[in-house]
């Protein structure tokens, strides 16, 4: 069967019953997608400043530097050595650093 694009898609009984004050309520109707949430639960996974720790254990495992990492003298983190960007006066610099 052939179908007429040009045709409108709504009848005049269909755009009659759409008053705009009709569409606002179908609006209004909608649920909302606001969840309820448990504050308490939400609280537990942060840890404020200055928070009393004394009690926790720690969970990992640290380790010293290995014979190919360092310690970068400006971000402080512990890195590879194929991430050497400079070394002064002893001090190592990482790319990241100094790019």
């Amino acid at each position: 069967m052939a179908t007429d694009y040009d045709a409108p898609r709504k009848t005049e009984e269909d755009l009659n019953e759409d008053s705009i004050e009709e569409l606002k309520s179908r609006r209004t109707d909608k649920p909302s997608a606001v969840v309820d949430e448990d504050e308490t639960d939400l609280a537990e996974g942060y840890e404020l400043p200055g928070a009393d720790l004394s009690g926790e254990e720690l969970l990992v495992r640290v380790m010293p530097a290995q014979a190919d990492e360092f310690t970068c003298a400006s971000c402080f983190l512990v890195r590879h050595r194929s991430q050497i960007a400079r070394e002064k006066d002893g001090l190592k610099y990482c790319k990241d650093c100094e790019g």
